[in-house]
């Protein structure tokens, strides 16, 4: 059968016969490469100018660095507050099977800091490097402050969860940064770790190698 006159595969016909743009996907903003979304961004602002302060507010607070120490205290927090009742209501026989309480306790505290694990890489993939390792040098130094924490919670079930939460930090960070930042990021890396955990500093230093090459 013929083709009726004016139609396209790709899109519908408009009445005088040329084709109609067919509408973006959903979630391509999500596909952008860093230098499409600032031509994006751009594009946008250009057409609506009113936008412009309160891009450069978000953007302002984007780039500003988070405070590490403020970084520590809340994953201190967190890890540390992850109780019996959670642990309890995870640990054990259930329908899928029977959860042993030092994989409940692990799989716990890393839920409790999966946010803040999320924001650092997405800082790091966006080139905001030092707000990235502020965020890296935060969470060891809370982590580092809950090593040898006695709880009745989580902790208490998953000892080893600080340090190797600590290394799993640091191999994220490097793994997110830009490739032309890797090297010079993993100076700082190891130099921050040194002063905020003495103890793992080591360990640390063979995380941040092994994850930048």
């Amino acid at each position: 059968m013929a083709r009726s006159k004016g139609t396209n595969h790709r899109g519908s016909a408009s009445p005088g016969g040329a084709p109609t743009p067919t509408a973006p996907a959903a979630g391509v903003l999500e596909r952008l490469t860093p230098e499409e979304a600032r031509s994006t961004l751009r594009l946008l602002l250009e057409k609506q100018p009113a936008l412009r302060a309160e891009a450069e507010g978000l953007a302002a607070e984007l780039v500003a660095a988070p405070d590490a120490d403020d970084i520590a205290d809340q994953v201190f927090d967190a890890v540390s507050s992850v109780d019996l009742d959670a642990l309890n209501s995870r640990a054990g026989a259930h329908a899928w099977g029977y959860v042993e309480p030092s994989e409940a306790a692990t799989e716990l505290l890393g839920e409790s800091l999966e946010d803040l694990i999320g924001d650092m890489k997405r800082r790091a993939e966006l080139g905001l490097t030092v707000a990235a390792e502020a965020m890296c040098a935060g969470m060891v130094d809370g982590l580092y402050r809950a090593r040898d924490i006695k709880s009745d919670g989580a902790l208490g079930w998953s000892p080893d969860f600080p340090v190797e939460e600590a290394g799993h930090a640091v191999a994220e960070l490097m793994r997110s940064c830009p490739p032309a930042e890797k090297q010079a990021a993993r100076v700082r890396v190891v130099e921050a770790m040194r002063a905020r955990a003495p103890e793992w500093a080591s360990m640390l230093q063979r995380e941040a190698h092994q994850a930048a090459d």
